[in-house]
């Protein structure tokens, strides 16, 4: 008996939405949708930057990196829940699982990266408007994008080795839609305290500061605008777009922090599952709309590319 409780499995069953079968058919309402709008709204932003020369500037090459960034993370999940619905019995082999982890995890840590680079980038261009070209050179610019996708890939490396080396000998339910870090850990009969040590330190350091640098950085733009905009119209303007990008912010750092930065004995499958769906699929789909498609110069560049071509 004991020697079988030790076996590891070379599968698990991903148990989806079916504890919470209320909320089965609106759920993939969402998923669906969510995808859809995810993929249209990104590659329309990538399509616009690069064919619009107007368009290459420090600021969309980042808004480039996040829709790369929404459109992987959100294909890492999206397709795979749509197949669960769809599916009886959903099962996931032990390599495909922790595959999927390590990369929902370096498109997430990137994105943690890249947010406070954009914020920068928007702080340099509005508060200091004649060293931007400086400060914000080519090879500064690319370089940081660079660094947001290496941070990604090597801080995620951790996580990976030891989730993959852990036992799972107690069942082979995963009790969520993907292979989430906590869902993996509160399934292991193995100590899981050095990978929540690990999260809790990496969420202080790398979670807390990338926070906190995007919104004093966010903080000094509304400042500074708002003491330079002399009408009403023009101050609303900039507040809203400013509270609507602090809005996605805390909306993306707060969800993963409250997460991940708790012990796996606090796992709640049903709650969890329900935030998850918003930084897995709400979030990527709200992005374009946040960042890009409500400024007036994509809007000149949707209307000269796009419309433009289909009017020739």
């Amino acid at each position: 008996m004991e020697e079988d409780n030790q076996t590891q499995f070379s599968e698990f069953y991903l148990l989806g939405f079916s504890d919470i079968p209320q909320w089965n058919l609106l759920l993939l309402m969402v998923f669906i949708f969510s995808y859809v709008m995810t993929l249209l709204g990104n590659v329309t932003i990538l399509l616009l930057i690069i064919l619009d020369t107007s368009l290459h500037s420090p600021m969309y090459f980042f808004l480039c990196n996040l829709s790369f960034l929404d459109i992987f993370c959100t294909s890492v999940t999206a397709p795979q829940v749509m197949e669960i619905f769809s599916s009886v019995n959903y099962t996931i082999s032990f390599p495909a699982c922790i595959s999927q982890l390590y990369f929902f995890l370096v498109f997430t840590n990137a994105e943690f990266f890249l947010l406070p680079i954009m914020a920068y980038d928007r702080y340099v261009a509005i508060c200091s408007p004649l060293h931007y070209h400086m400060l914000m050179s080519k090879t500064v610019y690319v370089s940081l994008a660079v660094a947001s996708w290496a941070f990604g890939f090597l801080d995620t490396l951790s996580y990976t080795i030891l989730t993959s080396s852990l036992l799972y000998c107690g069942s082979h339910v995963i009790n969520h839609f993907f292979c989430d870090l906590t869902a993996l850990m509160n399934l292991s009969c193995s100590d899981t305290s050095t990978i929540e040590l690990i999260t809790f330190a990496e969420g202080v350091l790398f979670g807390f500061t990338p926070l906190l640098l995007t919104l004093t950085s966010y903080f000094f733009i509304i400042i500074i605008t708002i003491l330079k905009i002399r009408s009403v119209e023009g101050r609303c303007k900039t507040f809203s777009t400013c509270s609507s990008h602090l809005m996605a912010v805390i909306l993306f750092y707060g969800t993963i922090i409250c997460m991940y930065m708790r012990p796996a004995s606090e796992y709640l499958p049903g709650q969890d599952k329900l935030v998850a769906v918003f930084y897995t699929t709400v979030i990527p789909m709200l992005n374009p709309l946040i960042y890009s498609l409500r400024n007036q110069d994509v809007k000149e560049a949707f209307k000269k590319v796009i419309v433009g071509k289909m009017c020739n």
